[in-house]
């Protein structure tokens, strides 16, 4: 007789969000002994103000609040990736996994939000990841994702740290949760 041994959820990160032609998307990624899940989150803003959070790097609705860990306990591994609007990717399959920082080109709108930052002399300095992975064994996909915190994580840490300081943190953060589940060879910095 075998047992299988239960898939073990590991970590959750809040959220990322994932550039699209027609509109960016927002995932949490729940990420267990085996693989990565990014599932799908509702949404709760429109594309113009995602568009500009992954410009700055922070959240410009700060009243969501975040899901946890435990909030994700109750729903099967199985479920989640049956629902067609959320990305598996098995660890085994991840080719590399690269983390890049991304200065934004301004545009004419973002006038004063650059000044308010060269005031402050602060950076919009985003963080973000480019998985590269294997769907079958004859085709590759890349899934690229930009680390923007909630306003629930930004908001208290801002009062003591740079913005920079933060962001770099929250990447941080998903590299190690990273790190500890890929084979060493794929995490690329």
């Amino acid at each position: 007789m075998t047992s299988t041994v239960p898939e073990r959820r590991l970590a959750l990160i809040h959220r990322v969000i994932v550039p699209d032609q027609e509109h960016p998307k927002e995932y949490a990624i729940l990420v267990t002994d085996r693989r990565s899940i990014f599932i799908r989150q509702k949404k709760t803003r429109g594309n113009f103000w995602l568009r500009r959070e992954i410009s700055y790097g922070t959240a410009l609705i700060t009243d969501l609040i975040p899901k946890t860990l435990e909030d994700y306990q109750q729903t099967s591994v199985e479920s989640l990736t049956a629902d067609s609007t959320n990305i598996m990717v098995h660890h085994e399959a991840v080719i590399s996994l690269a983390v890049k920082k991304e200065e934004q080109k301004p545009r004419k709108y973002d006038f004063f939000v650059r000044l308010t930052m060269r005031m402050r002399r602060e950076e919009f300095q985003v963080y973000d990841f480019e998985m590269n992975y294997r769907e079958s064994p004859n085709s590759e996909t890349m899934i690229k994702f930009y680390m923007v915190p909630l306003g629930a994580y930004f908001k208290p840490r801002r009062q003591t740290q740079t913005r920079e300081t933060i962001l770099r943190e929250y990447a941080t953060d998903a590299l190690e949760i990273f790190q500890k589940v890929l084979p060493a060879k794929i995490v690329a910095y």
